[in-house]
């Protein structure tokens, strides 16, 4: 059996080549937010206080499923209008999509103390079974993948 040594600089230098380096970038903001741009938008840019359509899929920290607005199977999609304010939106997610341009995609790690503070607050699923699974898990991150369709 052999074993490789590499040197880290070559390691780093592989990575950077080989991989994109742009998709593993992200930033922090001051409530602990953390945005990657996946898809940087072209159109519109949304402000604070404008109503604004978006696809989103909601998973939990460790990975579980737990809403979309866009159907795994068939590539169906229920766009969800959400006003980007802090007494209906969820904070966390209000400050993802401020910034974000019409045709955006972003990723982002939401901490439970900006995120579903309130049952009221949106998005909350329809159905029964993800809005149930989406409350129980309130007090931990959620990972959220919005694209930016219109800005109304």
């Amino acid at each position: 059996m052999r074993a490789f040594i590499f040197d880290a600089n070559f390691i780093m230098v592989y990575i950077c080549v080989y991989f994109d380096v742009e998709a593993f970038r992200y930033r922090k903001l001051s409530n602990g937010v953390k945005i990657q741009d996946i898809v940087k938008g072209e159109g519109i840019e949304a402000h604070e206080g404008d109503l604004v359509e978006v696809n989103y899929v909601c998973r939990r920290s460790n990975g579980y499923f737990v809403h979309s607005t866009v159907d795994q199977f068939s590539g169906e999609s229920r766009p969800v209008k959400l006003p980007l304010d802090d007494a209906e939106i969820i904070q966390g997610l209000k400050d993802v999509l401020v910034g974000m341009k019409v045709g955006g995609k972003r990723r982002a790690l939401i901490p439970p103390e900006v995120g579903y503070v309130s049952e009221n607050l949106k998005p909350i699923p329809d159905e029964f079974g993800p809005r149930r699974s989406l409350l129980s898990h309130a007090k931990e991150p959620l990972i959220f993948e919005v694209q930016l369709l219109k800005v109304l």
